[in-house]
């Protein structure tokens, strides 16, 4: 299996993992939680691919719908009898966040695109499937939580990745550390509670 694909692979299961935390959380039946698994897991692949006129990546390879099932049945299984650590969501958003981004970077590029469209792909692929989950699960996105260092995590991964691709390096190492990258900016801010200075505009009172 090519690195590329073990990336793609790891990105939907880990996401299908916080998608099974978030509806469980919530209390969802069954398939409530197989249901936000899913969409957590290919929300943004296929927002990407329908953008940029591709074959949705899911349908052109169904054997990814058996990693979502079994990653999400075997994350019910754990949390049956283990309770899951407080930050286990975050991290598995963390993870599944790096493996997209450079999914999305790195499939961008090979549609031909210019450097910017990459980077919005990346941050595209990596996000769109949490507003998804987050929505479902009548939560905030982590997206547009105040300050968190959730889109800006996957910019940098792609950002990293048109850089690395541009001076010449082969598409495995540059993934590799795109990766890399995103994650530890991500989990930067889960650990440390790092935040980007928000926007404020002052206004009088109404009447």
């Amino acid at each position: 299996m090519t690195l590329p694909l073990f990336l793609d692979y790891s990105g939907i299961a880990v996401a299908a993992v916080s998608g099974a935390l978030a509806a469980g959380r919530r209390q969802l039946d069954l398939v409530g939680v197989v249901v936000v698994a899913t969409v957590t897991a290919i929300g943004g692949g296929t927002l990407r691919d329908l953008l940029l006129e591709r074959h949705v990546f899911w349908i052109a390879n169904p054997d990814m719908l058996l990693v979502i099932l079994g990653a999400t049945v075997a994350t019910m299984l754990w949390t049956r009898y283990a309770p899951p650590p407080a930050k286990a969501l975050l991290v598995a958003d963390g993870l599944a966040l790096g493996f997209f981004a450079v999914a999305g970077a790195r499939i961008a590029e090979g549609a031909g695109q210019t450097g910017i469209v990459v980077i919005v792909m990346a941050m595209i692929t990596a996000v769109a499937g949490g507003i998804v989950r987050d929505v479902l699960c009548t939560q905030v996105p982590l997206v547009m939580r105040s300050g968190s260092l959730y889109a800006t995590a996957a910019i940098a991964g792609g950002s990293a990745w048109v850089l690395l691709r541009e001076w010449g390096m082969a598409p495995e190492p540059a993934a590799a550390i795109s990766t890399v990258t995103a994650v530890t900016l991500r989990f930067i801010a889960i650990i440390w509670d790092v935040r980007l200075p928000t926007y404020r505009v002052n206004h009088p009172e109404g009447p």
